[in-house]
């Protein structure tokens, strides 16, 4: 891998960079987690929290016991994201905690957080200065996606599952595999059915606006090579979003894939690219599978307890549990690249049902014990062709947007 941040580079040497980052030989086990959240106003539920309000309260957390580091998206939504621990238990244990705490600070201050798919309330709006988003809002608007990109930014929240790579040998195999079992938990864990106040006939709204966007940057890897180098040429190929200038984080209000840039083709902000450029780069691509050097699945809706830490498990345990592992492959074959299928109609394709119900079958029984009540409780779900958004669809179309939007803030015990 490259060194030097500043150097310049050439596309041999991109290529191996972005390659040699892209995985690490190491042993399947430890879990990491990211969780993303709505954060409502309590008092004013139809109104984004302002960002100088929402900083105040954020910069002023105490130490949470789980280690998360607490970050906002363009929206206000919040995200815990928990460190790498030995297994599920462990990161879904200490993510639980943090997010207690990071609760009850929140609601002395009036304000909750709603992890759901996408906001079932409010319009896109973007809250946060930051030049980075700045940058990509624009780029979005020049390359014709405006409203989607609006909406990804703003609207959107997801669970994140960090999972080791693997021996090298086996990279390949469980790359394709952790793609392959996508569709099927798109479906098991849609629980997005609403945006800005309407119904979207999509199970996983958040899914569709990511699918309405380039996919050069958001599709998926295709699993034709080996993934090291597939995910190398998928990042060269990948249009530029933002670059650093002079006067901070400029657009690029044009399709320049990054090996253009490389090439000397087109000079963007007057140079040729570094390593810290491409490093940049490698963060605004956003498919279903990251390769971070581990395996960022980013494609499970965000979705209240207990059916995030369910979703956390069968993961795992689809992926890492070497006796569920196989079975769980063969189960998801027959509906492999389904991914829009999956965000519109969710289980109600028989397609997709049979494979969830195959999977949540094994997941349930290979689970860790500790978190074996929540995996039940979800495959009792997916046995009743449910995913965890149909109760918000409930409140919306019997109370309303608001009500689906403020309902998703409170915990089960707080519901009853």
């Amino acid at each position: 891998m490259l060194s030097s941040p500043s150097r310049t580079l050439d596309l041999d040497g991109a290529l191996e960079h972005v390659a040699t980052g892209a995985l690490r030989d190491t042993v399947p086990g430890p879990v990491g987690l990211e969780l993303e959240a709505h954060l409502v106003d309590l008092t004013a539920p139809a109104e984004r929290v302002g960002w100088d309000r929402l900083t105040g309260v954020v910069d002023a957390l105490p130490a949470l016991p789980g280690g998360s580091r607490v970050t906002l998206e363009p929206g206000g939504q919040v995200e815990l994201s928990g460190p790498p621990l030995a297994d599920a238990p462990a990161a879904v244990a200490a993510l639980r905690a943090d997010t207690a705490v990071v609760r009850t600070a929140l609601a002395a201050a009036r304000l909750g957080l709603a992890p759901v798919g996408t906001d079932p309330l409010r319009p896109a709006r973007r809250v946060s200065p930051g030049g980075r988003y700045v940058a990509m809002e624009a780029h979005f608007a020049a390359v014709h996606c405006p409203a989607a990109g609006a909406a990804m930014m703003t609207s959107t929240a997801s669970l994140q599952v960090n999972l080791e790579a693997g021996p090298e040998a086996g990279w390949t195999e469980r790359v394709q595999r952790t793609h392959r079992l996508g569709p099927v938990l798109v479906a098991v864990s849609a629980c997005s059915p609403l945006l800005a106040g309407a119904e979207t006939g999509w199970r996983s709204s958040r899914q569709q606006v990511w699918g309405d966007l380039d996919q050069a940057r958001c599709g998926p890897l295709l699993g034709r090579r080996d993934p090291a180098t597939e995910w190398a040429e998928y990042a060269l190929a990948a249009p530029v979003m933002l670059v650093a200038g002079d006067d901070g984080t400029l657009p690029v209000t044009d399709r320049t894939p990054f090996a253009a840039w490389v090439r000397g083709e087109v000079p963007l902000a007057g140079r040729r690219p570094t390593v810290a450029d491409l490093d940049r780069h490698l963060t605004t691509l956003f498919p279903p599978v990251r390769l971070r050097g581990f395996l960022e699945i980013r494609y499970l809706d965000a979705a209240p307890e207990p059916w995030w830490p369910a979703l956390a498990a069968v993961v795992a345990t689809l992926l890492d549990d070497s006796r569920a592992a196989d079975a769980a492959a063969d189960a998801c074959e027959p509906v492999s690249g389904l991914w829009d299928v999956a965000a519109a109609r969710g289980l109600a394709d028989p397609r997709l049902a049979a494979a969830a119900g195959s999977c949540l079958e094994l997941a349930e029984r290979h689970a860790p014990a500790a978190l074996r009540p929540e995996v039940s409780a979800l495959a009792g779900l997916v046995d009743q062709g449910r995913c965890p958004g149909d109760d918000l669809l409930h409140t919306a179309r019997t109370r309303g947007a608001e009500a689906a939007l403020v309902g998703a803030t409170r915990l089960p015990e707080e519901e009853r």
